[in-house]
């Protein structure tokens, strides 16, 4: 299957065994999905997801086994993924494949959950299913190379790849039906950055229609409906109509012996994460020296040309989600708060000391985070103080990589603080919800994971 690597992805995604999975790749799973949760918790009341909840509360059914998290209400699955999906990536908290640039929960962990609820699953067969996903589509993401990430969002367009898998691996599609799966999700692959110059609500948007499209892609090929046989490699496929820099070898790299899942990151600040590894930098610089928000003359954020490709779009934010991608707002906040946290962007993401800041951070291409980048993020800043000084800092690992990671009291206290921060959920209720994930994997059925 060398010469046809969709399928070959395709037949892993369809045979993988619980007992195949490592076990410590196994417990990250149920680390991301707590993280998962509270991101979702966290939008109860943003305003675009509230739009997506009011659309599929009236399309949908008004009962369903699968779980709306924000409303504990059921439906059907592809109505309960859209919501889920929209809300875990609102709060920009959810996680981030460095390597992919993609973010594997927003729409692997919503139709995965929602297909397993319907289904009576066990907690085993919805954790192999979330492996699959991730599987999927961090390598998807990785075959379509840093040149689709420039116009292209690649959590809404490996999307719906990933959700496709999940989906197909709990219902049990044979490989030729999850190849078939990866063609109908492969054909609805959308979504493009121009929203941020507007401030737009498309984000909410692109995990939503990747959740569902995914979804629907396998429920379809369960049914007999055929896909493209080589959507991604193909002469016509995603990798000629996306990319520049499209590598098929990707999609199969290590499949069953490197596991992508692992090598996910958990989001610190709640903002973009281009803007982390400069935050993290910042704080090291702030620290070392003592300083102030006050001290600060300018600051120069020495970056990959992905950051800029993204962040640059955006000047005086008009919007708090808007904000998250401001690089200067995000270290002015970091400046003024020591934190760019969520209660920090909706009082402050304006305030006149944050903006002030704001306008005199400046990011400039650097070779070396460049020529690392996507593999790894590294964070360097220089600045000048009030009274003279020059002033630099480096973070080869921002918090919540691999390799300066979370604990799981830190996840649990991430998770709670979202849940709080939405209003979502009573600290008696997170504490069960933390401890009924700890011990997902034993779980003859998923049920709902919202109990009054």
């Amino acid at each position: 299957m060398n010469d046809h690597p969709s399928r070959h992805l395709a037949t892993f995604a369809a045979e993988l065994s619980f007992a195949q999975i490592p076990e410590p790749v196994l417990r990250r799973a149920e680390d991301l999905l707590l993280d998962w949760l509270g991101s979702v918790l966290a939008a109860r009341e943003a305003r675009p997801v509230r739009s997506i909840l009011r659309f599929a509360e009236a399309m949908g059914p008004a009962e369903g086994a699968s779980e709306v998290l924000i409303s504990r209400r059921g439906s059907s699955p592809v109505f309960a993924a859209l919501v889920n999906a929209a809300a875990s990536h609102y709060a920009e908290q959810d996680d981030v494949h460095n390597g992919s640039v993609f973010h594997p929960a927003a729409v692997v962990f919503g139709p995965a959950l929602a297909t397993a609820q319907a289904l009576g699953a066990s907690g085993a067969r919805l954790l192999s299913a979330v492996v699959a996903g991730y599987e999927t589509g961090i390598r998807v993401g990785e075959f379509l190379g840093r040149s689709h990430y420039r116009t292209f969002h690649t959590t809404a367009t490996a999307g719906t790849l990933a959700a496709a898998a999940a989906v197909g691996h709990l219902l049990e599609l044979t490989p030729g039906q999850m190849l078939h799966a990866f063609g109908s999700a492969g054909t609805q692959s959308a979504g493009v950055w121009e929203f941020l110059r507007d401030a737009a609500d498309s984000k909410q948007l692109h995990c939503a229609h990747a959740a569902a499209s995914g979804l629907m892609s396998a429920w379809l090929a369960k049914d007999g409906f055929t896909g493209a046989a080589r959507v991604l490699e193909g002469t016509q496929g995603l990798g000629v109509g996306m990319s520049t820099d499209a590598d098929a070898s990707r999609l199969v790299d290590g499949l069953g012996t490197r596991w992508t899942l692992a090598e996910t990151s958990f989001k610190f600040h709640a903002s973009c994460r281009h803007t982390h590894p400069a935050a993290d930098a910042l704080l090291q610089v702030m620290s070392q020296h003592g300083l102030r928000a006050a001290d600060i003359e300018c600051v120069t954020a020495h970056v990959h040309q992905g950051a800029i490709d993204v962040l640059g779009r955006v000047g005086v934010p008009s919007t708090v989600h808007q904000a998250k991608f401001s690089m200067g707002t995000v270290l002015g906040l970091i400046a003024v708060n020591g934190r760019a946290d969520l209660a920090g962007f909706d009082r402050d993401f304006l305030a006149p000391e944050v903006a002030s800041l704001r306008d005199r951070v400046r990011m400039e291409l650097d070779p070396e985070v460049d020529a690392a980048y996507p593999a790894r993020w590294i964070g360097k800043i220089s600045l000048i103080t009030r009274d003279g000084r020059r002033l630099s800092g480096r973070v080869d690992e921002p918090k919540g990589d691999p390799g300066n990671t979370l604990s799981r009291t830190e996840i649990e206290d991430k998770m709670k603080r979202l849940a709080q921060y939405g209003g979502s959920a009573t600290p008696q209720q997170t504490q069960a919800l933390c401890d009924r994930i700890w011990s997902i994997a034993e779980a003859p059925n998923v049920g709902r994971m919202m109990e009054d």
